[in-house]
């Protein structure tokens, strides 16, 4: 198994297209075709995670922040950045982050903050826009079923809670092969007609390659006729943040004890807000941006990190913001890559990080 296979398997779920453009997600040391000898998962890439990985046997470490977000012009150890880098090349330790893309997926990294204080009925908190296309393909009635099935098994047909999803409209194609082409059917130089099927499919545009891809080997033509034709329609399954329910509604206080203890916090920052916590949107990271979204979808709190004193004031006493903390609200992101991986690989060997890579300490 190689590192490009883990890195796969990964990006099957959180799509690199889905970073943000600021972002640097990817392999960003290593060789994608080294064999994957053991990963280490992690929220970041530091020295002390460089050793870790080395006494743990892995020649992975799988992080959520990437290492290097700025282009580097020298390497010389002259910051903590470099000197992971240079640790990690000279033991042949490949760093891989997935970052805003994880961010960007409904079952991601805030979708393990609403599992772990249990919310229920969750869906995207602001979807992400210009993220789905459709294709339309023209089939003899002879493949089509074989067609479908590889666009469908290539991310294809999928809408909501609904899978294989397509439209079919019988008709008649007509083609004339020329000279130098090789026909599936018809003859060089004959006015051909052939009944075909046309299939219509959504799917999410960062899948375009590999359902083209799959068009293109399933289908018998020669030349295969197809189109592409980007949607505005909003997709629930990628965008930032998240909202859903409380099983029961919660006072204020009793709401931010459960938040304390669900996300094993030392303290939270919050605003007042409504005495009743029931509807609750979160944003693993900075999120401050998703505020005004979380009021008007109703949202009683809003759980992120990374607030600026002004920000506070913008809840206007409507929603309770409970600033938890960056490290914090991303901390169980290691349990988001080890459920992927242990499902596609579950013989390989994951190892969890014992290292607080948190740099921001609290006296009480």
């Amino acid at each position: 198994m190689t590192i490009r296979d883990i890195i796969g398997a990964i990006e099957e779920v959180a799509p690199p297209g889905l970073q943000e453009s600021y972002d640097n997600a990817g392999l960003i040391v290593g060789n994608p075709n080294a064999e994957a000898k053991g990963a280490l998962l992690t929220l970041d890439a530091t020295e002390e995670i460089v050793d870790e990985a080395i006494q743990k046997g892995c020649n992975l470490i799988i992080a959520h922040h990437p290492i290097v977000f700025r282009g580097l012009k020298r390497i010389t150890g002259r910051n903590y950045v470099e000197r992971t880098i240079i640790k990690a090349i000279k033991n042949d330790v490949s760093i891989y982050a997935c970052h805003t893309n994880l961010d960007n997926v409904v079952w991601g990294v805030n979708a393990k903050i609403g599992e772990k204080i249990g919310l229920l009925n969750t869906k995207v908190l602001s979807p992400k826009p210009n993220t789905l296309s459709k294709l339309f393909t023209f089939v003899p009635k002879t493949a089509v079923d074989k067609v479908r099935t590889a666009i469908f098994e290539n991310g294809a047909g999928k809408i909501g809670n609904y899978d294989s999803c397509s439209f079919n409209i019988d008709g008649q194609g007509t083609f004339r092969a020329q000279e130098g082409s090789n026909p599936h059917v018809g003859n060089i130089n004959e006015l051909h007609f052939e009944d075909e099927v046309k299939v219509e499919a959504v799917f999410p545009t960062v899948y375009l390659s590999k359902v083209v891809a799959a068009l293109k080997s399933a289908h018998p033509y020669e030349e295969v006729a197809y189109d592409i034709v980007e949607l505005q329609n909003s997709n629930k399954d990628f965008g930032a943040g998240l909202i859903g329910e409380l099983k029961d509604e919660m006072p204020i206080k009793s709401f931010l004890n459960h938040l304390k203890q669900s996300m094993k916090l030392n303290c939270i920052r919050f605003t007042h807000g409504p005495e009743k916590i029931k509807k609750v949107a979160v944003c693993g990271g900075s999120g401050s941006f998703l505020l005004g979204q979380a009021r008007r979808q109703g949202a009683q709190a809003f759980i992120t990190a990374d607030f600026k004193y002004h920000e506070f004031f913008d809840a206007e006493d409507q929603i309770a913001i409970c600033d938890i903390g960056h490290y914090e609200s991303e901390q169980f992101t290691s349990e988001v890559f080890s459920s992927i991986l242990t499902k596609k690989f579950p013989n390989f060997a994951l190892r969890n990080s014992e290292i607080n890579t948190n740099p921001i300490n609290y006296f009480f």
